[in-house]
């Protein structure tokens, strides 16, 4: 299955699952930038794991390997990520949130 890719300037993304939780959650939409500067470790990225070419994900950049990326999500509870599927390609830096708005702060949990 070849790689997907990111066309545009920008591109919208929904978050789906726990494993970035806290910095983003199930349901948050950001904008994804392909190319522009070169990922550098701590930037949250979309990328696809070669073992899992079918899954587009947002996590975390750690270091580059093997010609990609070791990703992690930012919820170490999730392990569904480099931990379990080895290196992956970066396709886009994450650079906004724009939904819930960003300018909102989030009720806390009691």
């Amino acid at each position: 299955m070849p790689v997907p890719r990111l066309r545009r300037p920008l591109t919208a993304v929904l978050v789906t699952g726990p494993s970035m939780s806290p910095t983003l959650r199930h349901g948050d939409a950001v904008l994804v930038r392909p190319g522009g500067r070169p990922v550098r470790p701590g930037d949250v990225v979309v990328a696809v794991f070669r073992a899992r070419p079918d899954l587009l994900v947002v996590k975390r950049a750690v270091r580059p390997e093997a010609g990609g990326w070791w990703l992690r999500g930012d919820n170490d509870l999730v392990t569904d990520d480099s931990r379990a599927y080895g290196p992956a390609d970066v396709l886009g830096r994450v650079v906004a949130r724009y939904w819930p708005d960003p300018g909102r702060v989030r009720p806390k949990r009691v």
